[in-house]
């Protein structure tokens, strides 16, 4: 996981913005143009501070020395309505979103560290967005079907770590070590919807480097993987300078509860509000481009952290993230390749492009095992593998960075 996942998702809206007054198509209601966003190392320029509510288009150029990201943010400033990430110095990425009426905020992130630089106020102004359409049936139809995927997910998630918590608590350490890879696949799959929800994900998820730099305290996943896979004496952190052994012991067996407990009371807060109202009126608000989103933003989590070897720092286990990550993304582009198809030659073009994407980002996953069958440790992957890996990434990232504009054409 990335320091970013404080801010990282893009599938939800704020639940604030969710009061229909009146609702008009999503259509009629696009803002005029793309707003320009300007990133630099201590500023995150928008060329406007307001715009109609409907689709919105911000074309995000990186003037800084770091990779950077963008984030249209809720009016709590935590939920994110969307974002773009793994900007390069001097590239540009586009973000579509579709806005309800109310106040934001935008930020850039340069370094994908931190609490970002140049937070402003933006507003969206007019009225409530709704589907409508001859296929605003089908569209909802789609979005329920996210719904129960994502709900189905976290139901298997919860005795998951239940049985996971209870081997890592009783010292059956061989037992969770086995486990761990497998019930993380549940979460890989569907955590935009966790790093919606403010520090729920840095809590069940984050590395310990990205919360030092948080300033949070370490729980969750990552916490455990530490005590399951002990770190050599001579093994460093994630930041890649620090000693592992630097204010670290193993765990006590009463800390070992307090950490399995935390787990078990953090994935039930998760499958309570995939299961609530607030859950439901978030996904039908940001409608097939929230799902869309959801796909590119999952294979920016593997770009920025599992191909790195970032992610499971200690048990090496990377490719099974990689591979759930994957799977999340592809099942979202299912949902809406019809939408996209249905453009005329231009979306039939970029459907096959990114339909030929997975398949080869497959293939090459295939060839180091399988979540079954289990997949080899990171550490194992040679220097060819891991570029053959980024190659096929962004060939997959380039055409899907468009579906989401292609859609609400």
């Amino acid at each position: 996981m990335t320091p970013t996942r404080l801010l990282a998702a893009t599938i939800m809206a704020g639940v604030a913005a969710l009061v229909f007054s009146g609702c008009v198509a999503k259509t009629d209601a696009a803002a005029s143009g793309a707003l320009s966003v300007t990133s630099t190392a201590d500023g995150c320029a928008v060329s406007a501070a307001s715009a109609p509510s409907g689709t919105l288009a911000f074309d995000v150029i990186n003037k800084s020395a770091q990779t950077t990201e963008f984030y249209l943010l809720a009016s709590d400033g935590l939920r994110i309505v969307g974002e773009v990430e793994n900007i390069a110095p001097g590239a540009s990425r586009s973000l579509t979103v579709v806005a309800q009426p109310g106040e934001y905020y935008t930020l850039c992130k340069p370094g994908m560290v931190g609490d970002g630089v140049g937070r402003a106020s933006f507003s969206v102004t007019g009225e409530a967005v709704a589907v409508e359409g001859p296929d605003a049936e089908q569209k909802q139809q789609a979005v329920d079907l996210y719904a129960a995927f994502v709900k189905d997910q976290v139901g298997q998630l919860i005795p998951a770590v239940q049985t996971f918590a209870d081997a890592y608590e009783g010292g059956d350490d061989a037992a969770a070590r086995e486990q761990f890879p497998r019930v993380r696949a549940y979460y890989e799959r569907i955590e935009p919807i966790a790093e919606a929800l403010g520090d729920l994900d840095p809590r069940i998820d984050y590395r310990e480097v990205d919360a030092v730099a948080e300033q949070l305290d370490w729980t969750g996943f990552h916490r455990i993987e530490k005590d399951l896979w002990v770190p050599a004496q001579d093994a460093l952190n994630a930041d890649g300078e620090t000693p592992a052994w630097t204010d670290w012991a193993p765990s006590t067996p009463a800390e070992r509860a307090t950490y399995g407990d935390k787990l078990i009371a953090d994935t039930q807060e998760l499958y309570e509000y995939v299961h609530s109202d607030a859950f439901t009126q978030a996904l039908d608000a940001q409608g097939v481009a929230g799902i869309s989103n959801g796909a590119i933003a999952l294979l920016d989590e593997v770009a920025t952290g599992k191909i790195s070897g970032e992610e499971d720092w200690w048990s090496g286990t990377d490719l099974y993230d990689f591979a759930a990550n994957v799977e999340g993304s592809k099942m979202a582009f299912s949902l809406v390749r019809d939408f996209a198809e249905s453009k005329g030659d231009k979306g039939a073009e970029l459907v096959s492009r990114i339909d030929a994407g997975y398949a080869d980002l497959e293939a090459s996953l295939a060839a180091h095992g399988s979540a079954e069958a289990g997949f080899v440790p990171y550490a194992q992957l040679t220097e060819a593998d891991k570029r053959q890996f980024t190659d096929l990434i962004n060939a997959l990232a380039e055409p899907l960075s468009q579906l989401t504009v292609t859609i609400l054409e």
